[in-house]
């Protein structure tokens, strides 16, 4: 089965950085978007940043110009290098991606587990 991995959250203090990182794993045929998505405690899902199928990426304003956003694609692996970071940044992060794989025909929406980002004041 397609698993997405997260890892590298962690507390922080404001003005800190973090790199999260997400590993696809799996029989992968093609990914359509993979990105970040998070969600703070009381609000909804919102995406951060991702790569399109067009290979621009998309960020979310909020955090726009604070995070960067990298791939390797050899290891099926996307990065949300984040810094100045601000407590209003606080939320449980989540890799997302559009998969296809050899048992289905289409593109199926997967999400990782999530990873805690706490930033402290």
């Amino acid at each position: 089965q397609v698993q997405l991995v997260e890892s590298g959250g962690g507390l922080v203090q404001a003005g800190g950085s973090l790199r999260l990182s997400c590993a696809a794993s799996g029989n992968i045929v093609s990914i359509n978007r993979m990105g970040w998505y998070r969600q703070a405690l009381g609000k909804q899902r919102e995406l951060v940043a991702q790569f399109t199928l067009a290979d621009t990426i998309d960020y979310q304003d909020s955090v726009k110009g604070r995070i960067t956003i990298s791939r390797d694609n050899a290891k099926i692996t996307v990065y949300l290098q984040m810094s100045s970071l601000k407590p209003e940044d606080t939320a449980v992060y989540y890799c997302h991606a559009y998969i296809r794989t050899p048992a289905r025909p289409l593109y199926s929406e997967y999400w990782g587990q999530g990873t805690q980002v706490t930033v402290s004041s």
